[in-house]
């Protein structure tokens, strides 16, 4: 992790290894798909499972399948803010987004992934991130435990 910290103000703003993001991908089931429709990028909450470092989430006919049918590459975000305190994180993966056809994987994720969302939610996506960087943002003292630990 590298470490900033405005000193005068008592705040820190850590940058989180590859293992620390896919710990927190694994830990939360709410995060953003952001694919690009022609030149316009759209993004879109979805429920989702991280498992063996890929993140799968459930979708119905629209764009977020017709981006995973054509293999495009997709962004996808989650964050937790606390902004009373002025502390959070936030953690990005990229790669290519593509359905899952394989049954035993389906089956297997599928069990640990329902939709929230109401309506027919049938193609499960894939995507195998080729980048993932985090961002921590909180008070110097909890970010220099944390790093001291």
């Amino acid at each position: 992790m590298a470490l900033g910290l405005d000193h005068a103000l008592g705040r820190g703003f850590d940058i989180l290894d590859e293992e620390e993001c896919l710990s927190l991908l694994s830990e939360e089931s709410l995060g953003r798909v952001a694919v690009s429709v022609g030149a316009i990028p759209a993004v879109f909450p979805v429920n989702y499972h991280c498992e063996g470092g890929a993140i799968y989430f459930r979708t119905g006919q629209g764009t977020k399948l017709a981006a995973a049918l054509r293999s495009a590459v997709v962004a996808f975000e989650i964050d937790r803010a606390d902004a009373q305190s002025h502390q959070g994180w936030s953690v990005l993966a990229v790669g290519v987004a593509r359905e899952v056809r394989e049954e035993a994987v389906r089956q297997s994720v599928e069990a640990q992934l329902q939709p929230w969302a109401p309506g027919e939610r049938s193609h499960l996506i894939r995507i195998w991130p080729d980048f993932v960087s985090g961002r921590r943002i909180g008070s110097g003292d909890s970010i220099g435990e944390r790093l001291s630990s």
